[in-house]
């Protein structure tokens, strides 16, 4: 009668976990994520694999569609196919201004391509009969699928590991357990040869452990219990532990191409020059601990570190750098950060089961009555600065690993760890979650400010490419403190005005298809920042009117982003007076040209679009009939951009304008901005650094910091009206249409578009995968609050 549930649980909401019948029916033996984290691998020992993937793009609605099985076979290693994408990082460059040099494209080729050189998806297994099997997603939706013997005579595999190589292939790692057994490595070839996939296998050289050729300990460790590859994409160095019931030893080994020696004789015959030396390739044992408790469960690091001097000897500052740790969990419950070449011994961690001193030696230790608690299966975070473990008890443990491995480092070097992480995080797209885990509020200024410094020195290419990445990466780190709280709702106001612009520019049309290589967008921007009167209609002038033509339900359907592109203005030039006031949101657009720039060109558009259809134009609630609304907002915002255009001389507004801005609560109604909720995860409250204990299915009733009186203005109290964030649709103070949430930032949109129009399409396709902060979807109960 068990059911063989996969449980997915998103580190923001910890509490809020969802559990799928996986429909195996035997024991899940394989778990494996892609890269992306949208789409999971389960295997089980009846040899069935299945792969799971995000329905509508929800972090909590997950389906299996395809999968494969090799029949009875249980499955003893998964993994997904390469893709040929690997970007190291250059520790011992971190302090370079260019990120081209401190990140590099490592050449990789993918398992297996399509034509043009695209990677084909798919994944390869090991089962305990020394079979492998290979499956691959085909564009149409059909799997190809083959199984072939590791080698001609098939033994039992007890243990096994995948790895690859640069050049395409696939490596092999497996044991049958027992350490007086070599461990054994194949080559796997695959190729799609007549719409069918075929797999190629060769025998690669084979080690036996060290500590069993070592006539003291010959018989000590009878059987390996772990084997591990130290990094999917360095299929030459393996991580072999041995244990008894109490003890364990690990070695560390490297495969290495070596000069064969050649004879005398035939030297004299035909001397051997240069090149032309034969080579073989030989494993060769890195390094080995002495005795240790027994291991229970190991967890590499993922990051692609690159170090000039591939010597053991690491330069000093970079000697704790988190990367370069893998970490050991003992039976007694402790857990031990090592070296991931030469094994020393970095940071320890001890369960409450097991406080002792750290310079007690394991062997006098006298063993306590009964079975301790200690981690089952482990997993390093992708930044190494966070583990996940899983205990004999069931129960689920985050620790947050210090980036100075727990060594004292001035606050200077944890800083550029910090930033140095938070820039690999920002060119690559993978979730810096864990990294905020160690940024305490006084750092968060410093942080923003040096992350924004080195944004600043990269080529405009690429800074056009991070622009909405670093906005994200500073709201993040601005929710960790009190006192920049409320510059959270500026930087989410600006990813979303960013997604505006480059949509609205989009929908412009060029009147003829042969003009000028720039596009009707920058062209746009071109002349607006060339001209800077303050009149709209005299900016207008100077644009082809004939671009800016669109159907009128076009016209209509984007009526809602238009109103919050005029209510925003508004909102933002009637609190230009009290700018000294506490921090409020909004208050870092007065000082930001660029942004205030492009509200500029939006309202000079939005003017045009208003001769066409005067329905889209946004409404204000006026005193005057007569007065035109557009043109005084135009003018008082062209009047304040003049001051901060550019960013190294920015100058106050004068008395006049501000005195202008004084009169617009009198002559227009002010709207209230629908801010961004207080997001409720769980990063906020893991500030002080106290153990969180936290129940499966219930929310934690802890205030954060973030809640502060002077926000409370901002935030919408129970029973009022709801709005979808992104559509800026109301959907009442009970909306009946399923919703979406985001995990990270807390934004809330519907799940299904109302709307057909194609250019509220194009809008929705901006953030229908990740919500514009770039966190994933969470589908919500119709009774959200």
């Amino acid at each position: 009668d068990l059911t063989h549930m996969v449980h997915i649980i998103d580190t923001e909401h910890p509490w809020d976990v969802y559990s799928v019948n996986s429909g195996h029916t035997e024991v899940i033996t394989c778990l494996e994520w892609d890269q992306s984290g949208s789409r999971l691998l389960s295997a089980d020992a009846d040899g069935h694999i299945k792969c799971w993937s995000m329905t509508d793009h929800l972090a909590n609605s997950w389906e299996s569609t395809v999968g494969s099985v090799v029949e009875g076979d249980p499955v003893v290693a998964l993994s997904w196919l390469h893709n040929g994408v690997k970007l190291a990082l250059h520790v011992e460059k971190s302090g370079a201004s260019n990120f081209g040099e401190k990140f590099s494209r490592v050449k990789f080729s993918p398992s297996l391509t399509l034509f043009g050189g695209k990677p084909m998806e798919g994944w390869i297994a090991v089962t305990i009969s020394g079979l492998v099997t290979v499956s691959l997603l085909k564009p149409n939706g059909q799997v190809l699928t083959a199984t072939e013997s590791l080698c001609r005579l098939r033994c039992r595999v007890a243990l096994a590991d995948v790895a690859f190589t640069g050049g395409g292939n696939i490596v092999v790692a497996t044991s049958d357990g027992s350490s007086t057994s070599p461990v054994q490595f194949y080559k796997v070839c695959v190729s799609v040869v007549n719409e069918k996939c075929k797999i190629d296998t060769e025998i690669l050289p084979s080690l036996f452990m060290r500590c069993t050729t070592d006539p003291a300990r010959k018989d000590k460790y009878p059987a390996i219990t772990h084997l591990k590859f130290l990094a999917r994409d360095m299929s030459e160095q393996v991580l072999l532990c041995a244990s008894n019931q109490n003890n364990s030893i690990v070695e560390c080994w490297s495969l290495r191409k070596e000069g064969l020696p050649v004879n005398n004789i035939f030297q004299q015959i035909s001397p051997v020059v240069g090149d032309k030396q034969p080579m073989i390739l030989k494993w060769r044992i890195l390094s080995a601990t002495n005795d240790l408790d027994r291991v229970s469960a190991v967890a590499l690091p993922k990051l692609p570190i690159s170090l000039t001097n591939t010597d053991l000897k690491v330069a000093n500052d970079t000697k704790f750098f988190p990367g370069l740790g893998l970490a050991l969990a003992f039976h007694d419950g402790s857990v031990h950060i090592v070296h991931r070449l030469s094994l020393q011994m970095m940071a320890v961690f001890y369960g409450s089961s097991s406080q002792r001193p750290v310079d007690e030696p394991s062997l006098k230790r006298p063993r306590t009555a009964g079975p301790l608690v200690h981690f089952k299966a482990m997993q390093l975070s992708w930044t190494s600065l966070a583990l996940a473990g899983v205990d004999s008890h069931g129960k689920l443990s985050m620790l947050r690993i210090s980036p100075s491995m727990g060594h004292v480092l001035d606050m200077n070097m944890s800083l550029r760890h910090l930033l140095f992480l938070l820039e690999y995080c920002m060119v690559t797209g993978y979730d810096w979650w864990d990294i905020l885990l160690h940024v305490q509020p006084s750092m968060v200024q410093n942080l923003v400010e040096k992350l924004h410094e080195e944004y600043m020195r990269q080529n405009a290419a690429l800074q056009q490419v991070l622009s909405t990445r670093i906005v994200a990466m500073k709201a993040s780190l601005c929710k960790l403190s009190s006192s920049t709280i409320a510059r959270v709702c500026d930087y989410h106001a600006k990813l979303f005005l960013i997604a505006i612009s480059c949509t609205l520019k989009s929908l412009l049309r060029p009147h003829f298809l042969n003009t000028p290589d720039k596009s009707p967008g920058d062209r746009l921007t071109e002349i607006c920042s060339k001209i800077t009167d303050v009149d709209i209609d005299k900016v207008m002038i100077n644009l082809k009117t004939e671009e800016f033509v669109l159907e009128m339900t076009t016209l209509q359907s984007l009526q809602q982003l238009i109103q919050w592109v005029g209510d925003f203005v508004l909102y933002l030039l009637a609190s230009l007076p009290n700018q000294g006031s506490p921090v409020r949101p909004g208050h870092s657009f007065l000082r930001d040209g660029a942004s205030l720039g492009m509200f500029r060109e939006l309202m000079v558009v939005i003017r045009i679009w208003g001769l066409l259809k005067p329905s889209c134009l946004p409404v204000y609630t006026a005193t005057s009939d007569t007065q035109d609304s557009m043109s005084l907002l135009f003018r008082l915002l062209t009047k304040l951009w003049l001051c901060c255009r550019e960013e190294n001389h920015i100058t106050e507004p004068d008395d006049a304008l501000i005195d202008e801005c004084c009169l617009l609560p009198s002559q227009l109604l002010i709207p209230n901005i629908d801010w961004l909720p207080i997001n409720d995860g769980i990063i906020s409250k893991l500030q002080n650094k106290q153990l969180v204990r936290l129940q499966f299915g219930k929310a934690p009733g802890l205030v954060g910091h973030t809640v502060s009186s002077q926000f409370d203005a901002f935030v919408r109290a129970p029973g009022q009206p709801k709005i979808d964030h992104l559509r800026r649709l109301h959907l009442g103070a009970y909306p009946t249409e399923e919703c979406k949430s985001c995990t990270r930032c807390g934004c809330v949109t519907m799940l299904k578009s109302p709307n057909k129009v194609t250019a509220v399409k194009q809008w929705e396709q901006r953030w229908i995968k990740n919500c514009l902060c770039g966190g994933l979807w969470r589908k919500m109960p119709l009774s959200y609050s």
